[in-house]
């Protein structure tokens, strides 16, 4: 017997939520404690479903998905996002693999039935491999649901046996960096998982700011509430164990930074930010080829996700991958106007992101610099 509640995120779901990620498919980015930062920041406005077995004769929680109502304008219909706050990278529920095709369903009726949820979906980042993705889409053509494949993409992904490429022209240079770097001081790497990541949280900060995201307004500490929240969801994570920042320093001052997250024995590259005066050296790169040894060879993290795009550096890096897709849902019983100006919103935001890539690419191969 599954039953599903909708509520906002609290306190006493930590226990429960340990006790399934556990035994559960990983998404850090539904933990609990990331969700109540984003909601009593105001960040976010947060709903959370909640599928519980009755059976036992006792209540054990079998799932968890976690949804953020979005309104972009005052009279435009309200969506359910499935990635439940920005700068998080993945949609897929967590859910009990003895129970999914239980859970799936009963998570959607539960949308479809509530007065307080819009029936529109949008379910970007998800993990197609994951073992809920073919449950999710059998269960919507089997309730009717209207389901439009946006797009479908692959994400680095690296496993013990799919860990950082050992050879290619990447390899050498990445050898030649490490060896330049330490000849210009004493080169270290430090990663620990400790309550308090107050103080390198800040160092990356600090370097994502001065960094080319800074000077296109994307850094977090351009945006206050941005930075506000971050801090908030980091410490919250770091205090049980379940964030870190990597710092990779020379003479004990850190030039590159990568904040790190954990789900089960999954890892997330979730930002990273470097020093551009060492740019030349590739340091961002440097520490994630030496982290991501260290993580695979633990006995903890038996996988590590990128929260990036094939094209990003750590495809470079990693041999593996994964497939991803972006999906629009109705749940509703009927074909909805919200549904409808969701599609034409999302593919004409996908338009003007290409062309801006285009337009970026163009200025960056017309430069003097890029000429000489």
């Amino acid at each position: 017997m599954i039953s599903v509640n909708i509520c906002s995120p609290t306190p006493d779901l930590m226990a429960p939520w340990d006790d399934l990620v556990r035994r559960a498919s990983s998404n850090v980015f539904m933990n609990p404690v990331a969700l109540m930062a984003a909601n009593e920041s105001g960040f976010a406005s947060i709903r959370v479903l909640l599928a519980w077995n009755d059976s036992a004769g006792f209540k054990k929680l079998v799932g968890v998905w976690a949804f953020q109502v979005r309104k972009i304008l005052p009279m435009w219909p309200a969506v359910l996002e499935a990635l439940p706050y920005n700068y998080a990278f993945l949609s897929n529920p967590v859910v009990d693999p003895a129970f999914v095709r239980e859970v799936i369903p009963a998570f959607l009726s539960a949308i479809r039935d509530s007065r307080s949820l819009p029936k529109v979906i949008s379910l970007k980042s998800l993990d197609a491999e994951a073992e809920n993705f073919e449950t999710l889409i059998e269960v919507l053509t089997e309730q009717g649901c209207a389901c439009l494949r946006m797009s479908d993409s692959t994400r680095p992904f690296a496993t013990p046996e799919a860990g950082v490429k050992r050879s290619g022209s990447t390899r050498k240079k990445l050898r030649q960096d490490w060896n330049r770097l330490s000849a210009a001081g004493s080169v270290d790497i430090v990663n620990l998982r400790a309550p308090d990541t107050r103080e390198a949280f800040e160092t990356f900060l600090e370097l994502e700011a001065a960094s080319w995201k800074g000077a296109r307004g994307t850094a977090l500490l351009c945006r206050p509430a941005d930075a506000a929240f971050a801090r908030q969801m980091v410490a919250a994570l770091a205090e049980r164990g379940d964030a870190s920042v990597a710092l990779l320093r020379v003479d004990r001052r850190a030039i590159a930074a990568q904040v790190l997250m954990y789900c089960g024995a999954t890892a997330y590259t979730w930002k990273t930010a470097f020093d551009p005066g060492y740019a030349k050296y590739s340091p961002g790169m440097l520490l994630i080829d030496r982290i991501t040894d260290d993580l695979l060879s633990s006995a903890e993290i038996r996988a590590i996700n990128s929260c990036s795009y094939e094209g990003s550096f750590m495809g470079q890096l990693w041999a593996g991958h994964r497939r991803m897709a972006d999906l629009l849902v109705n749940v509703g019983r009927d074909r909805s106007l919200a549904f409808s100006l969701e599609v034409a919103r999302q593919r004409g935001y996908e338009q003007l992101r290409r062309l801006r890539d285009r337009v970026r690419s163009w200025s960056a191969s017309a430069s003097p610099k890029a000429r000489k």
